[in-house]
């Protein structure tokens, strides 16, 4: 079995509802069945999207890398990152680590591709929009990707940095009046990008147009360790 090292705390209640969703999908009979997870928690990471959109200089990457390297020296087989902002950062990461780096983006989109759908939503922080980090995937394989408008972007990152990040509960009824402004747009599917907003999932029903990217992430978690996924797991879209 494969030891999973997870660079956690962007932001932090995104991390443990990450090791929850690898707990509840990993096929076990006993505790010693389980994988071996390493969790090194960084909420002082500067923020990812002030960074990405001009408005600090404070880069990241260092606090990753530091994270990244940590991790490997305690054992770790493979790393997964629940944040899908830090993923701008993946490329130069994977650069100085010796162990691979989950990648989530790849993973959604061939989950999306495999489903034959024209055309998804996205669901995200200003940086991961703004870098098209989603968008240029996505096109790569012919699926066309709507985003909110300005004030539905507004909406999101309110919900992301002023309840969830400040730990209250995302406002549910605006949340899904956005995505009901992208499947007007045409968007078939709709991918809750910001490992943030998965919490809102995982507090509230939300009916399967809504593809969790942090489901994805944890289901490809277990299944890099070497160990079973439990049968209901195996399509989480």
């Amino acid at each position: 079995m494969k030891k999973l090292g997870i660079i956690g705390g962007l932001g932090p209640m995104a991390s443990v509802y990450f090791l929850e969703l690898i707990i509840k999908m990993t096929d076990v009979k006993r505790d010693q069945d389980h994988i071996r997870v390493y969790l090194y928690s960084i909420p002082d990471t500067p923020d990812r999207t002030d960074y990405i959109c001009g408005k600090s200089d404070k880069n990241p990457l260092p606090f990753l890398v530091e994270a990244g390297i940590s991790l490997e020296r305690q054992g770790a087989d493979y790393i997964a990152i629940p944040c899908v902002t830090a993923q701008y950062f993946y490329e130069e990461l994977t650069k100085v680590l010796s162990i691979p780096v989950i990648p989530i983006i790849p993973s959604v989109v061939g989950e999306i591709k495999k489903m034959n759908i024209r055309t998804v939503g996205v669901l995200a922080t200003n940086g991961t929009i703004e870098s098209q980090l989603l968008q240029k995937e996505f096109n790569k394989m012919g699926i066309k990707v709507v985003v909110p408008s300005q004030n539905g972007q507004e909406v999101i990152m309110n919900i992301i940095y002023n309840q969830i990040k400040a730990g209250s509960q995302g406002d549910l009824v605006q949340f899904l009046r956005v995505g009901d402004e992208l499947k007007k747009m045409g968007a078939e599917k709709i991918i809750i990008a910001c490992t943030e907003l998965s919490l809102l999932k995982r507090e509230n029903f939300i009916n399967n147009e809504y593809v969790d990217i942090l489901e994805i992430l944890a289901k490809n978690a277990v299944k890099y360790s070497g160990v079973a996924l439990k049968n209901e797991y195996i399509n989480v879209i």
